[in-house]
């Protein structure tokens, strides 16, 4: 069972190293982003924990085939605990109200003859070539070869001034590139635009082209420029009536073949040949009868709202005419595809390849790379745009893609995925180095690819609100699952961005039939669509309630949660006391990169809580505190624990961990007087108003931060259990 054999730092070590480089270790969630996909290590680990004897360190790295079991998954998105139960052996059930998300795990489920696509993507790429592949070459500045292919074309935005009509570049830094992969700092100059090769930022010098001394600092500083003709401010993004006009201001190009020795990356400033590349584009698309590119309008929505403060009013409005230009050819070509499987697959990498093909890709000067989109959980607007080659640069000598965002990178990235399917692999860390472990046996899919077509499993991917599944009572072995948290990522605003273009293409998939994504039953807080806590609160409880019911008798519902605010927490409880279950363990595990944009410098957590549910069981009795001290011990504890597999556990990563124990000793004491029919509202004061009689939450986390003292005993401490004897066992206390 789980709260027996699963190991804090076992699992937290494994977790860690994934997350850094999750692609390494699963290569499979390389078929299409999703956002904050839980380590598949995990959810092994909690699969193996629960179903196979011995050790859980032994047994990890061995193949296991578990045909018999049935897991379901209620709130599947990336599809992670799915894919984990699928690869050793169980029938599968995964259902997401998010059609994106359904369209998502089948794609990685379903089997793929990897040959017919491989050969049916580079014609696709071929013919890309032929139709604008030479949108794509710019002359060398070196030896003056026009046949070098362009990495990156880098925008900055412009506006036009309200008062003398000047166009003012809205730079907010004129420093293009770092000198840390590339020998030097590249700065442009503010006067002629001049790309200038500098070795101390701090004293640039002058321009090499027109001598006007170069500076770091941008035009925009706070939101506001000040015009350099007439002086007026501005404030940005101001009330745009239409998206903001870009000027094509630097380049990024490879030329290995180069013929003048050249020391780093190739830069240039754009000459006449390909501003005029600019202007055919335009040109093309505009005697071009699109078909596929889609004319949505941007709805309201929390993350949207942004878009439109920017002028964004349409969805087409977040890419410029080459970019148009090339999904627009790449949609005809995928639609005229025959096998069908294969044009899936290919629909599949052209929805991925959005992220990096739009104009809001920013580039990392440090790095020298383009951002996806979604590289941060929302949509951030900058000023500066990285448009990547659609087509993708290839190594000569390796053959493999440099850069981000081209065809060729989403293609090798799915070929690997789906290989991955065939051949999964554990990675082993020792003190020589890594091991990669065959898992030989064990595969993933409904079928498998190719070569052992006879073999199949039982795989059920449903596009549907989860609580209105209704499964058989008593058919199902476990629940493993990750919900939504309360107040997170508005996974439908940001994903439309990529389902209105696969449903233009995709029109015949009955799960496509919704203008949107966005639904009124999704469970995450949304204050543009007035989805608050209460609303969240029975979301979960009747998915939980539902799930319990198609469990076997303790048999356990397992799932991953963390929040900074332990309200979120009370819709835990209530939807797992209205199911009548009892959560007999937390157990914390990192789930997140702490290097990760939207995470680092913040003070939340990466670490998630594993909440354990069954109808009946049994509960060590060492997690059951009679006092403060044995509950900030029992913290404690299990933070030790996490810093034993590596993770340094942060004021945030503590917090969660305190919460997740918190919350399960709410339930257990109001388990046996709960009323299901009294109001949410009543329900989550009735949690809230155990837990300021439990403790102070405060005083625990203060405790937290010095957890080596003691701390005596407070009045009005509640004991959860008396010492008495259950059954034969002393340390365990049934339920």
């Amino acid at each position: 069972m789980i709260e027996k054999k699963f190991s804090i730092p076992f699992v937290s070590g494994l977790a860690l190293r994934e997350k850094q480089i999750q692609q390494n270790y699963r290569p499979l969630i390389a078929v299409h982003k999703w956002f904050a996909r839980r380590p598949g290590t995990l959810f092994r680990s909690l699969l193996l924990s629960e179903f196979v004897e011995g050790d859980l360190a032994e047994e990890f790295y061995r193949s296991q085939h578990l045909e018999g079991k049935r897991v379901a998954d209620p709130f599947m998105g990336g599809g992670t605990p799915l894919i984990e139960a699928n690869r050793v052996g169980c029938d599968s059930i995964g259902t997401d109200i998010n059609p994106l998300a359904w369209w998502i795990v089948r794609e990685q489920i379903e089997h793929l003859d990897l040959n017919a696509y491989r050969s049916t993507a580079a014609k696709l790429r071929q013919a890309l070539e032929t139709e604008v592949g030479s949108l794509y070459r710019t002359r060398c500045v070196f030896d003056g070869k026009t046949d070098a292919h362009v990495k990156y074309f880098l925008w900055v935005k412009v506006l036009e001034c309200d008062h003398c009509k000047h166009s003012i570049d809205l730079f907010p830094s004129y420093l293009l590139a770092e000198n840390v992969r590339h020998p030097m700092n590249v700065m442009v100059c503010a006067g002629c635009g001049e790309l200038n090769e500098v070795a101390d930022r701090k004293a640039p010098g002058p321009c090499r082209s027109c001598n006007k001394t170069l500076e770091e600092a941008g035009r925009v500083v706070r939101g506001s420029c000040k015009c350099s003709e007439c002086g007026a401010i501005h404030k940005i993004p101001g009330k745009p009536a239409a998206p903001f006009d870009h000027r094509l201001f630097a380049i990024e190009y490879a030329h290995p073949g180069c013929k003048v020795p050249h020391a780093g990356r190739f830069f240039k400033k754009p000459d006449e040949d390909d501003l005029r590349k600019v202007a055919a584009a335009k040109a093309a698309l505009a005697k071009l009868r699109t078909k596929f590119i889609p004319d949505d309008v941007i709805p309201d929505g929390d993350e949207t709202a942004r878009l439109h403060r920017w002028g964004c009013r349409q969805y087409r409005d977040m890419f410029n005419d080459r970019q148009l230009l090339g999904l627009e050819h790449s949609c005809r070509l995928i639609h005229a595809v025959k096998n069908e499987r294969v044009q899936k697959a290919l629909a599949t990498n052209l929805s991925d390849l959005l992220r990096y093909q739009n104009m809001l890709c920013r580039y990392d000067s440090m790095a020298l790379k383009s951002l996806d989109i979604f590289s941060v959980h929302g949509f951030p607007i900058g000023l500066i745009h990285a448009e990547s080659n659609l087509l993708g640069v290839l190594n000569p000598s390796s053959k493999m893609p440099v850069g981000s965002g081209g065809w060729h990178n989403i293609i090798e990235k799915y070929a690997k995925a789906k290989m991955y399917c065939e051949d999964p692999f554990e990675i082993r860390h020792k003190t020589s180095g890594k091991v990669v472990v065959p898992m030989t046996g064990e595969w993933i899919g409904e079928s498998r690819n190719g070569k052992h077509s006879s073999a199949s499993r039982y795989v059920k991917v449903e596009c549907r609100d989860s609580a209105t599944q209704k499964l058989p009572p008593g058919s199902l072995d476990a629940v493993f699952t990750d919900p939504p948290y309360f107040g997170n990522v508005q996974y439908s605003e940001l994903m439309d961005f990529c389902y209105v273009w696969l449903r233009k293409l995709m029109s015949e998939c009955p799960a496509f039939g919704f203008a949107s994504t966005m639904r009124r039953e999704e469970l995450t807080g949304n204050v543009t669509a007035g989805r608050g806590i209460v609303h969240f609160t029975e979301g979960l409880a009747g998915v939980f309630t539902g799930m319990a019911v198609a469990l076997k008798k303790g048999s356990p519902l397992a799932f991953t949660f963390h929040h900074n605010d332990i309200k979120a927490y009370y819709s835990v409880a209530v939807a797992v006391l209205d199911s009548k279950l009892v959560c007999s363990a937390t157990l914390p595990c990192p789930a997140e990169m702490g290097a990760s944009i939207h995470i680092t410098g913040t003070k939340s957590s990466i670490v998630d809580t594993v909440f354990v549910c069954r109808s009946t069981g049994a509960v060590p009795r060492k997690w059951m505190p009679d006092n403060f001290k044995q509950l900030i011990e029992l913290i404690a504890g299990d933070i030790s624990q996490l810093e034993a597999g590596g993770v340094k556990p942060t004021e945030g990563d503590a917090r969660c961990v305190a919460y997740g124990h918190l919350i399960r000793l709410a339930i257990w004491s109001l388990r046996s007087a709960w009323d299901v029919k009294q109001t949410t509202e009543a329900k989550l004061d009735q949690v809230n108003g155990w837990l300021r009689n439990y403790c102070d939450v405060e005083k625990v986390l203060a405790a937290l931060g010095q957890r080596k003292h003691l701390f005596p005993l407070q009045n009005g401490y509640l004991a959860m259990e008396k010492h008495e004897k259950y059954g034969d066992k002393a340390d365990e206390i049934p339920f």
